[in-house]
């Protein structure tokens, strides 16, 4: 009964807290899968470039992002961005610290894995659109620029589905990491609910439980898009 009244609502449990810290996860997840979308899409467009600079700007940043830890480069970027702000308002002679939103920091940190890790699945989902409709787009009087947006990209997602959909199972959890720079997002609050109730096996088995249902729910929504985007395309033995 101790278990279920610290779960309850109200002044009596920290249920509403998790409440609270679960929607606040889902929000940074989906802020952060756009941006890490857009960076995985601009990186890839950038790998498959004739311009050679492009290509190893591209590379370089994958491989830095891929190889540090999740949780350094969340530290980096919330550190180092209060740097850099710090330095650049120095030069106007501003001396206060600033301290940079802690949400934002993580959207950029969250949004630059994702997106070193996402370009790899975009590169290979654009490369297997066959090359033939590209040329043949182009020998009908498109742009390349016209080719990609109308032939390239809509059906590249019908290949990159099922890899986002593995790295949206991963961001979702790695959002759990933003804790340790004091957002209140389900997994800070479980701790602060254990330390305060000292019933650390009951709100972590919660928090368990909540990122388990997340995880389940966008796997059956993962499917649902792989299926709308398969319609009307032949089987192949």
């Amino acid at each position: 009964m101790v278990m279920l009244e610290n779960l309850s609502y109200g002044d009596a449990g920290f249920g509403d807290e998790l409440l609270i810290g679960t929607l606040l996860t889902l929000e940074l997840a989906v802020v952060s899968l756009v941006v890490g979308i857009l960076l995985g899409l601009l990186t890839a467009a950038a790998k498959l470039s004739n311009n050679r600079f492009y290509r190893l700007l591209a590379q370089g940043y994958t491989e830095l992002v891929r190889g540090i830890p999740e949780m350094l480069v969340v530290l980096v970027v919330f550190f180092g961005a209060s740097a850099l702000l710090q330095t650049v308002a120095g030069w106007f002679n501003y001396d206060a610290y600033i301290e940079v939103n802690a949400f934002v920091a993580g959207v950029f940190a969250l949004g630059l894995v994702f997106g070193a890790f996402s370009s790899e699945v975009f590169r290979g989902a654009f490369l297997a659109v066959p090359k033939g409709q590209m040329e043949a787009a182009v020998a009908c009087g498109m742009t390349s620029w016209q080719a990609f947006y109308r032939i390239r990209l809509p059906q590249m997602w019908r290949f990159a589905i099922p890899g986002l959909g593995n790295l949206w199972m991963v961001l979702l959890k790695d959002t759990s990491l933003i804790s340790i720079i004091a957002l209140d997002e389900l997994l800070r609050w479980s701790k602060v609910a254990a330390e305060t109730t000292k019933q650390p096996f009951t709100f972590y088995i919660a928090a368990a439980i909540i990122y388990l249902l997340l995880t389940i729910l966008s796997d059956m929504a993962r499917v649902r898009l792989e299926n709308r985007a398969n319609r009307g395309v032949m089987a192949h033995d």
